[in-house]
């Protein structure tokens, strides 16, 4: 969990690292390109390691890369709506959203895979979302496309993050096995569509970016994001979707401070409310998994 949380929050550093310092200097926007590109850096990171003989796992095979392909599908899914949604929402509305989605991961991890929920943990997540309502009080205005697409996001967020716990325990595969596939077919659906929507052309037309510091904080992402991958697989089968979900939401708390002490980025009084809320609702569900911990030692 706690490798999960560092690489998270370093992934997003050092995207926001190559926003700040590229993202005046193209015209338009690189999302799944970007994506892309770190995947094919991930894919480097992790044949490179089992070249070496530091880690194996089979060679690309047909059957288990459909196996595997519905995480990805929701993964895309994910990525998509939740462009969509940032681009007909503020981002306070998608912000409350995101914390319905964790509720509805954590009634699906009840649902599907009979994972007990306590009482602290519902506490927890219901003063997070309290938290993201009241911070987003100023900016509550909802369009009916942009409900949609949020609703969306929420369906393919939650789907993701339970199909993924499916997968780890089925498919037959390594941890590294599954970070080689999870990032071979996210290049093989996602270029296509930075093709399509003209973010590879955009990106061979701005010669700007073409810098070795562009190419060497694109590589340190998807070098993070090889261990991203191997913290999230292990930490969804080992501490399930609910555990996952609520460390993905407490991730906005170091995200929200670094970026502060690093980018110079402002911490509204909003935000401030929701980082503290959000810290209470973490100090709940930390007191509830301890004491299911002591239950557990009990028998």
């Amino acid at each position: 969990s706690a490798m999960y949380s560092g690489c998270s929050v370093g992934m997003v550093l050092v995207n926001k690292s190559l926003a700040s310092s590229y993202n005046h200097l193209i015209s338009g926007d690189l999302n799944f390109l970007l994506v892309v590109i770190q995947a094919v850096a991930a894919v480097t990171c992790v044949q490179f390691s089992k070249c070496v003989g530091w880690i194996d796992y089979p060679k690309f095979n047909i059957r288990t890369a459909r196996k595997w392909a519905p995480v990805n599908i929701l993964f895309c899914g994910m990525l998509f709506t939740g462009m969509a949604s940032l681009q007909y929402n503020s981002v306070p509305m998608v912000t409350i959203f995101k914390n319905t989605a964790n509720i509805l991961t954590t009634v699906g991890d009840r649902v599907f895979y009979g994972t007990r929920v306590e009482f602290l943990v519902v506490a927890a997540f219901g003063i997070m979302l309290a938290g993201a309502v009241m911070a987003a009080t100023d900016d509550t205005i909802v369009t009916h496309t942009g409900l949609f697409w949020m609703l969306a996001n929420c369906v393919c967020t939650s789907g993701y993050v339970l199909y993924l716990k499916h997968a780890t325990k089925t498919i037959e595969l390594s941890k590294f096995g599954m970070v080689f596939y999870n990032n071979v077919l996210c290049t093989l659906f996602l270029f296509p569509v930075s093709v399509i929507n003209g973010e590879f052309e955009t990106f061979l037309g701005t010669p700007a970016i073409h810098t070795a510091d562009y190419a060497v904080k694109n590589a340190l992402a998807g070098f993070v994001g090889f261990f991203l991958n191997f913290a999230s697989l292990n930490c969804v089968a080992l501490t399930g979707p609910t555990n996952f979900a609520m460390i993905g939401s407490l991730n906005k708390v170091p995200i929200a401070i670094f970026g502060y002490l690093i980018f110079d980025n402002v911490i509204s009084e909003e935000t401030w409310t929701f980082i503290s809320i959000s810290l209470t609702g973490g100090v709940l569900y930390t007191i509830a998994k301890i004491r299911a911990g002591k239950r557990k030692l009990d028998k």
